[in-house]
């Protein structure tokens, strides 16, 4: 059997030359990829409910992982999706214990599926949060839950001690659920830092971040036996996801299959050339921030940068970075970068020219003032606000993109100066709140 049998079909499907009476509309003709872009025709299996080569195609993949595996083409957001519904199912009033930088997708999940969300203390970064081993153990003994979801690696390149949490998390009989949606390559390093390998019991990985996949493409993995069948994970994507899945998406995961063989062998030789980069910026005495081998994030302040502003001196360069703010600039290299692309950034970090240092410390993250849950706030009746005039008032959401998509402070949370702070500092300038007359019904 092929290790391609999803990309197969679409080449032997484009070869016949068929009159194409399904979707998409523009028939396969076009300029960008349409001959590959079809529907669930005959023969092309069903995502969702797949028994043909959409199914084949899952085992090959989950052969790489070492553990079951499934397809998105929604990106990580439809698995935190369907991870959360596989343990709150059945449950009444669920409560999930969130490292406090989670994705905001896990927020409205939740919120969606009616649980109620617990955090704990993360230390001084809205974007990287620290969970102790010590600490989770004694928060899971003061109550129940039904769940623990952590990120990692997170985005800024800090890897959690998963096998410790996730032995506490055994020791207390609750899932282990982890984001690691940037961590798709973790499962090829030796040794292997993949989640499951390190005890979760679900993760999700997204493929495009880090692997040669187009962007959309996901994974959803799980331990051998935490579900009963298949069809349990089948059906809570299902239950989440869009009826329309892209075959172009499907078709670059298939093809993923065919490298993961060569793939560890790949980012063993490419890791050197991403710690010479490490090399020089220390050289340099350019600060930088985690443990994930295959993220670079620059803390250039000491520099005398601002995040945005060293982003702004590498795209002078052509060099364009994954994420940029006051405090840190984050580059995602990856094995498809060429020899060119990494002398090219080398020779741009070689040239910056060294400034009085940037004082200015950011906000540590606002204190937790609970007044409703995320469910309550996020399905209140709410309205856009100044963020400036917001003080007092409960956030029924934080209008941040993505990247990062990591809330500054979270739905249900009355606003704080403390959360003002945050707000300026992160040029947040408008924000939901809980419309005033919700505010008094539940009063």
């Amino acid at each position: 059997m092929s290790d391609t049998p999803i990309s197969d079909f679409l080449d032997a499907y484009v070869r016949r030359g068929a009159s194409r009476f399904h979707m998409p509309g523009h028939k396969g003709r076009g300029g960008i990829a349409e001959k590959y872009d079809i529907t669930a025709t005959d023969g092309a299996d069903s995502l969702y409910f797949a028994d043909g080569i959409i199914a084949e195609s899952e085992k090959k993949a989950s052969a790489a992982f070492g553990c079951p595996t499934f397809y998105s083409t929604e990106g990580s957001s439809l698995p935190i999706r369907a991870m959360l519904y596989l343990v709150c199912a059945g449950k009444r009033d669920p409560v999930i214990l969130a490292a406090r930088n989670v994705h905001k997708t896990f927020v409205y999940a939740c919120a969606s599926l009616g649980a109620d969300i617990d955090f704990l203390d993360g230390g001084n970064s809205f974007l990287s949060a620290e969970t102790r081993p010590g600490e989770l153990a004694a928060a899971l003994e003061r109550r129940r839950y039904d769940a623990v979801f952590i990120t990692s690696p997170d985005y800024l390149g800090k890897i959690a001690d998963v096998r410790a949490i996730s032995e506490v998390c055994r020791r207390a009989g609750v899932p282990l659920l982890v984001d690691a949606a940037h961590g798709a390559y973790l499962k090829f390093l030796s040794p292997s830092l993949f989640p499951i390998d390190l005890g979760a019991d679900i993760c999700c990985t997204s493929a495009h971040k880090t692997l040669p996949v187009l962007t959309g493409g996901a994974y959803l993995h799980l331990r051998e036996g935490f579900v009963k069948t298949a069809d349990d994970v089948k059906h809570a994507m299902s239950v989440f996801a869009s009826t329309s899945p892209s075959y172009l998406i499907l078709r670059s995961l298939d093809l993923m299959n065919a490298r993961f063989d060569s793939f560890g062998e790949d980012i063993a030789r490419f890791l050197p050339r991403v710690d010479r980069i490490r090399g020089i910026l220390v050289s340099r005495g350019i600060e930088t921030f985690g443990d994930e081998p295959m993220k670079i994030t620059v803390c250039p302040k000491s520099f005398g940068y601002t995040g945005d502003r060293f982003a702004a001196e590498l795209t002078k360069k052509e060099i364009y970075v994954e994420f940029h703010d006051p405090d840190r600039c984050v580059l995602l290299p990856s094995p498809s970068n060429s020899r060119k692309d990494m002398k090219k950034l080398a020779d741009a970090l070689a040239g910056i020219q060294r400034r009085d240092p940037v004082t200015v410390s950011p906000p540590p993250p606002p204190r937790r003032r609970k007044a409703m849950t995320v469910r309550e706030a996020l399905t209140a009746e709410g309205e856009a606000v100044p963020a400036r005039e917001s003080e007092g008032r409960i956030l029924q959401d934080a209008c941040l993109s993505c990247p990062p998509a990591v809330p500054v402070a979270m739905s249900g949370e009355v606003i704080g100066r403390d959360t003002l702070e945050a707000f300026d500092y992160y040029g947040i300038k408008t924000v939901r709140c809980v419309a005033l007359t919700n505010v008094e019904e539940k009063r």
